[in-house]
């Protein structure tokens, strides 16, 4: 038997020697090597967190100590010491979440996967223990993966700083990257720092003793003051000479630091001074992402931060390669057009690879650029360069576009700024989860005045609407798109005017119009499969694709009047969806055909793959087509639109009490 598979418990840790804890690191890394390669998963920070994570389990007691991941996918060493070391269902339906769980362990606290929001949780809680009369447990986070260049994080530390009292332990895990290398002054500033010592300086005796004679000092009359600053300045000269902390002390910080995030002994000294100091300490480790796995070290794009299912032995892919992805066409696309106007420019939050803004970058380096987990900032700064005479284009998975919602409204938007915004991974995403869902992103714009949203079905219509989107210089534009592989072409049969297509009619008779399918984005191929079922039961069907959601097109209203019942299918929540604004905008011109949204529900969705979670909440072909049934038959509302010479149906409507 190994020593990972004796613990059960972060306290199994205590009965440990050094040489042991080295021996079970070895341990986890091949356990992480082995069986994340088998689910897929985020495996280059977990190698690179094992000493520190157990290192913060040795000498904090958790789950009394609360225990914060920033980001949540650090955390697969911190499952594996609290009890969860089956990894076989790994982010899979009903199996082991690919971020803290409250539902798996009382060990865990913050299951949402955005970073730059673990100092804030820290601040919070550190604040309700001292309230609540609980000042002696700690609050410790481990906060790294390029989560300290989100701004959030800075206003954070600056609250947390001014309290003294407050035992807050912040481990800065110092790779250097985010999913790529990691950029700005920040990550300048930390890679600076040098090695010292700092036992004397973190003990209490130290400390008690600097306070005594700066007091005896400031009350010993302009001499004694001038003393006192005369060697608080010589101090903070020679301390800032000989490992550079000022940042974080001018903060009122105590930093400890830099450390081998990867020594096991120099890790649980420095976590043990911090524990002892008593108030807020800042730990700044310097690890390796991926380390103790050579494909991982040797992979420069982001060193395994995610991984499908791999070789363990080489790293490579084993999974059916060759697929186009929905992120490789905008790539190719963007990168085309920036080729063709001098004007376009990129930004990305940190996401340079994964949002498909390389080939951009790789053509034109200067003008591509990456502001760190800032989308606040990004979004602002976009509203900047398109009054400059710029037209940026900002690539976002979709889920983090509601970090920047206010930036979008009152930045871009209020100021008829020329900015285009790429949603990757919208809708349904899969095995990350709730957070990573981009399921948000369409009832949101659906506030924005003036703004121009687009969801192309297939690759053809993605540049296609790309580059209408780069063309609008008084508004801001929006194209959204799935995760994964973009399916074949989805042609359409005939195109309106005003730009919506017709992707198909199933007539029953010359006579027949009962229902109107409008099909956002990815969903062309259920709603055709929708319309087939309803074919076979006799039910004729008009299949559209408004290819730009907002503004509603004119010709989506006046087929609405033409049709017994409008099915809008989409992958975002229905609440305020895609749905609801075409229903508003028939009621408007006085269209009064009955409209059903199909979309997602307005809860936190599970991990499972895209289908899995689609099933689950019962968007799938078969049952809106059984939905539709009813409702043309009159036996489910809301009720299609009697045909001549019928009775408005009475149906099951339950009576209010």
């Amino acid at each position: 038997m190994g020593l990972l598979e004796t613990i059960r418990d972060p306290r199994d840790l205590n009965r440990l020697s050094v040489e042991q804890m080295e021996r079970l690191a070895a341990e986890i890394r091949s356990f992480l090597i082995s069986n994340v390669a088998q689910t897929g998963g985020h495996l280059g920070p977990n190698l690179g967190v094992v000493e520190l994570t157990m290192g913060i389990h040795r000498v904090f007691d958790s789950p009394r100590d609360s225990i914060v991941f920033d980001t949540g996918h650090q955390s697969y060493v911190h499952k594996m010491l609290t009890g969860r070391q089956d990894f076989s269902t790994l982010r899979q339906q009903g199996g082991l979440s690919g971020y803290p769980s409250r539902a798996e362990s009382v060990h865990d606290i913050v299951e949402s996967s955005h970073a730059s929001s673990s100092l804030s949780w820290a601040d919070g809680i550190s604040r309700a223990r001292q309230l609540t009369g609980e000042g002696d447990r700690y609050t410790v986070v481990m906060v790294g993966d390029g989560a300290l260049t989100g701004g959030m994080a800075w206003e954070a530390l600056n609250n947390i700083a001014a309290d003294q009292r407050r035992r807050v332990v912040i481990v800065v895990n110092d790779n250097g990257r985010s999913y790529a290398p990691t950029i700005g002054g920040l990550a300048d500033y930390l890679a600076s720092l040098r090695p010292t010592l700092d036992a004397v300086r973190t003990h209490h005796v130290y400390e008690n003793t600097l306070g005594w004679w700066k007091q005896r000092l400031q009350n010993g009359g302009p001499v004694g003051r001038f003393t006192y600053h005369s060697l608080h300045a010589a101090k903070r000269g020679i301390k800032d000479w000989w490992a550079p902390q000022g940042l974080f002390e001018d903060l009122g910080m105590k930093y400890i630091g830099p450390i081998d995030g990867h020594d096991m002994a120099a890790v649980e000294r420095a976590l043990l001074k911090a524990r002892n100091y008593n108030g807020p300490v800042l730990v700044h480790a310097m690890t390796e992402k991926g380390r103790g796995y050579a494909p991982a070290r040797a992979h420069e794009a982001d060193q395994f931060h995610a991984v499908g299912i791999i070789d363990p032995e080489t790293g490579k892919a084993v999974e059916p390669g060759g697929k186009q992805s929905w992120t490789s066409v905008f790539a190719t696309e963007i990168a085309d057009i920036a080729d063709e106007r001098e004007d376009i420019v990129g930004i990305t939050g940190a996401m340079l690879i994964p949002v498909g803004l390389h080939r951009f970058a790789e053509r034109h380096p200067e003008r591509v650029f990456d502001v760190g987990i800032a989308e606040q900032h990004a979004l602002t700064s976009a509203a900047g360069m398109a009054f400059g005479g710029l037209h940026p284009v900002v690539a976002l998975y979709a889920t983090f576009l509601n970090r920047a919602f206010d930036q979008l409204l009152m930045d871009v938007a209020l100021h008829k700024a020329g900015v285009t915004i790429v949603l990757d991974r919208a809708g349904v995403t899969g095995p990350d989860g709730a957070s990573h869902h981009g399921m948000w992103d369409m009832s949101m714009l659906q506030i924005v005045p003036g703004l121009h949203l687009a969801a192309p079905r297939d690759a053809t219509r993605l540049k296609e609407e790309l580059r209408e989107a780069v063309a609008i210089s008084d508004a801001p534009s929006v194209v959204r798109f799935s995760k994964g592989t973009v399916g074949p072409d989805v042609e359409a049969v005939e195109r309106t005017k005003d730009g919506v297509d017709i992707l198909a009619r199933r007539p029953v008779d010359e006579q027949s119009n009962d229902v109107l399918i409008v099909s956002v984005g990815a969903m062309a191929e259920m709603a055709l499969q929708v319309a087939n079922r309803l074919g076979a039961q006799g039910i004729s069907s008009t299949v559209v694709d408004p290819r730009w959601v907002l503004p509603v097109p004119g010709s989506i209203i006046r087929m609405a009047a033409e049709h017994r019942i409008v099915i809008v299918i989409e992958d975002g929540v229905r609440a305020g969806g895609v749905g609801s604004r075409i229903r508003q905008e028939m009621r408007a011109a006085g269209v009064d055909t009955a409209l059903n949204e199909v979309g997602l529900p307005v809860e936190f969705l599970d991990h499972g793959t895209r289908a899995e979670v689609l099933e689950r909440v019962g968007l799938t072909a078969r049952q809106v087509a059984n939905d539709v049934v009813a409702q043309v038959l009159g036996t489910k509302v809301p009720f299609a639109r009697p045909l001549p010479g019928q009775d408005m149906p009475t149906g099951q409507i339950p009576k209010i009490q």
